[in-house]
C-alpha cells in the first residue's frame, strides 16, 4: 500500500518514508491511498488480546512493511509505562455513555498512546533510510502534544526534539510539564502568537526546500510529532477498536450493532482516527465533532463553509484553542481527491476560508458527521452536573464533548466520548466548576482538588512544582524558522 499526499497523488511513499518525513514535499499530508479492512473475526480476535497485542495486530494493517514481530515488541515496550493495565480503559459514567480513558501514559494526555510508541516507528524507519544520521522532530502543541513529545523522544539516540506553544495559552501545568522537560536532545520555545501561528510556522519550516537541504547535507532529517505524521495518528485508530470490543466483552453489544463516538476536537486528529476505523470496517454509526468557542469545525459541518478569520479565543480547554485544524485535509482527500483537496486548501491559504461544494457536503454527511460545541461556562456547568450525579470528575476538554454528546442524543446505542486528559492537568478550572474556587495555578490547586474529590492527583503533575524550569526563552512568531536552524545546526 501506498502513502500518498493529499494534493497530489502522485508524490508517494512507503509507510516508513510517510513516517519519517512527516509532510509532503508539496504541504500536504501523507495518506493511505486504500485503507485496510477489518471482518468481523478480526474484531473477535481482538476481543482475547491485551492492548499491545491489539495494537501490534491492528497497526500491522496500517503500517506495512513494518515486520510484525518488531511491531509487538514496539508496542509492549510503548505500553509498559501505563497506569493502567488496560492503557485505555472504558468506563460506563451514566445512561448509554462511556468514557474511553486516554489518560494513563507519562504525561496524562491521550497524546501518550501515540507518542509513546513514534519514536520507535520513526528510529526504525530512519536506521533503514540511507544518509540520515539524526532525525530531529519539530512539532507545535497547543498544550498537550508537546510534553507527551518531549518525553516520547527525550534522549532516544539519534533523534532531537524542538517544541513550539503559543505563550499564555498553555495551561500553568502544561507549561511546566514542557519547560522542566529532562534530556540533553530536548528544546522548547514559546512563541508570541497562538497554536495556529505556531503549526504554520513548523509546516512552513518542513516547506522550506534550501532550509531542509542544509540539514540534510549533514545528515539531519526533519519530521514531525503532530498527527500531521501518519506515525502519529496510526496509533490513536487502535482505541476506537478497543473500546467496540470492550463493549462486546461486557455484552454491552453483540458482534456487528454499532456505537457512536464523540471526540473533543481541535486539530482534527483524534476524531479522524474514528472515520478511519469506520471506514476500515469498524461499527460506527455517528462521529460527533466536539469544539469548544473556538467551533470553526461545528460551522463548517453544520454549513459547508470553513472559515478561520475570526478571533481565536483563550478557553479552559486550551488544547482545542484552534482554527486551522490539519486533519481535516486528510477527511477533504478521503471524501473528495486530491485535486479538490489541494484546491480547497489553496482557498484556505489565499482567502482564510472555503466553501464546500454540494457534492463534498453530502458525503460528510453520509459519513454521519455532526458538530455541536460548548463554551467554558457549559463545561463548567457539566463538571459539576456529572460528578454530582455519578460522581465521574471531567476535566475540561472531555466536559466540551459531554456536552456535545447530549446535545447529540445518547439513547439509541452506546456513546464512547474519548476523554482526553487528566482533570489534575486543568485543576484551578475544574476547582472552580465544582465549587466556584478561584485557586491559583500550582500544586495547591491540584491538592485541593484531590482533597475535595478524594482522588490522588497523578504523582509526575504533583512533581513538577518542585523542579527547576529550564526553558523560558519567548520568540517571535516569525523568526521559527531562524531560531530552530540555529538550535539544530548549534547542538
Amino acid at each position: 500500500m501506498n502513502y500518498v499526499s493529499t494534493r497530489n497523488r502522485a508524490h508517494s511513499t512507503d509507510a516508513q518514508g510517510a513516517i519519517l518525513r512527516g509532510t509532503a514535499p508539496d504541504g500536504g499530508l501523507f495518506t493511505m491511498d486504500i485503507l485496510p479492512v477489518f471482518w468481523q473475526d478480526d474484531i473477535q480476535t481482538v476481543c482475547t488480546m491485551t492492548y499491545p497485542q491489539a495494537a501490534a495486530y491492528i497497526l500491522k494493517k496500517y503500517l506495512p512493511g513494518y515486520p510484525e514481530r518488531d511491531l509487538e515488541n514496539f508496542c509492549r515496550q510503548a505500553y509498559s509505562t501505563f497506569a493502567s493495565e488496560d492503557v485505555a480503559p472504558l468506563k460506563k459514567v451514566e445512561g448509554n455513555i462511556y468514557s474511553l480513558e486516554l489518560f494513563h501514559g507519562k504525561t496524562c494526555a491521550f497524546k501518550d498512546v501515540a507518542l509513546q510508541l513514534l519514536p520507535y516507528l520513526l528510529v526504525y524507519a530512519a536506521k533503514n533510510a540511507g544518509g540520515v544520521n539524526e532525525t530531529v522532530i519539530l512539532t507545535a502543541t497547543s498544550g498537550d502534544t508537546g510534553k507527551a513529545a518531549l518525553e516520547a523522544f527525550s534522549d532516544i539516540e539519534g533523534t532531537s526534539i524542538g517544541v513550539f506553544y503559543p505563550h499564555g495559552g498553555v495551561s500553568d501545568v502544561q507549561r511546566r510539564q514542557m519547560t522542566t522537560q529532562q534530556g540533553g536532545n530536548v528544546q522548547v520555545f514559546a512563541i508570541e502568537g497562538n497554536f495556529d501561528d505556531a503549526q504554520s510556522g513548523v509546516k512552513a519550516i518542513f516547506a522550506d526546500k534550501e532550509l531542509r537541504e542544509r540539514f540534510m547535507e549533514q545528515g539531519i532529517a526533519l519530521s514531525s510529532a503532530n498527527s500531521i505524521n501518519w506515525g502519529r495518528l496510526a496509533p490513536q485508530i487502535v482505541y476506537y477498536f478497543w473500546a467496540y470490543t470492550r463493549l462486546l466483552n461486557s455484552g454491552e453489544l453483540r458482534m456487528g450493532e454499532k456505537m457512536d463516538v464523540c471526540v473533543p476536537t481541535g486539530n482534527f486528529g483524534n476524531i479522524l482516527a474514528a472515520f478511519i476505523a469506520k471506514k476500515s470496517g469498524l461499527p460506527i454509526e455517528r462521529i460527533i465533532c466536539a469544539s469548544n468557542a473556538n467551533n470553526v469545525l461545528t460551522d463548517f459541518f453544520n454549513s459547508g463553509v470553513y472559515d478561520r478569520r475570526r478571533e481565536l479565543l483563550r478557553t479552559e480547554s486550551p488544547s482545542m484553542d484552534i482554527l486551522l485544524s490539519s486533519n481535516l485535509e486528510r477527511l477533504l482527500y478521503m471524501l473528495g481527491g486530491d485535486e479538490l483537496t489541494a484546491y480547497l486548501m489553496a482557498q484556505l491559504k489565499e482567502s482564510g476560508r472555503f466553501e464546500a461544494p454540494a457534492d463534498l457536503r453530502k458525503k460528510l454527511l453520509d459519513a454521519s458527521f455532526s458538530a455541536f460545541c460548548a463554551n467554558d461556562e457549559d463545561a463548567k456547568n457539566q463538571i459539576r452536573e456529572t460528578w454530582e450525579n455519578s460522581g465521574y470528575l471531567l476535566d475540561t476538554h472531555t466536559a466540551v464533548a459531554f456536552c456535545a454528546a447530549k446535545k447529540a442524543g445518547t439513547d439509541r446505542r452506546p456513546m464512547v466520548v474519548a476523554a482526553t486528559a487528566s482533570p489534575f492537568k486543568f485543576a484551578p478550572a475544574v476547582l472552580d466548576a465544582l465549587t466556584g474556587e478561584k485557586a491559583p495555578d500550582g500544586e495547591q490547586s491540584l491538592r485541593r482538588l484531590e482533597e475535595l474529590t478524594g482522588i490522588k492527583a497523578p504523582k509526575q503533575l504533583l512533581e513538577l512544582f518542585s523542579r527547576q524550569e529550564r526553558f523560558n526563552e519567548v520568540i517571535p512568531k516569525d523568526q521559527m524558522a531562524h531560531f530552530a536552524e540555529k538550535w539544530i545546526l548549534k547542538k
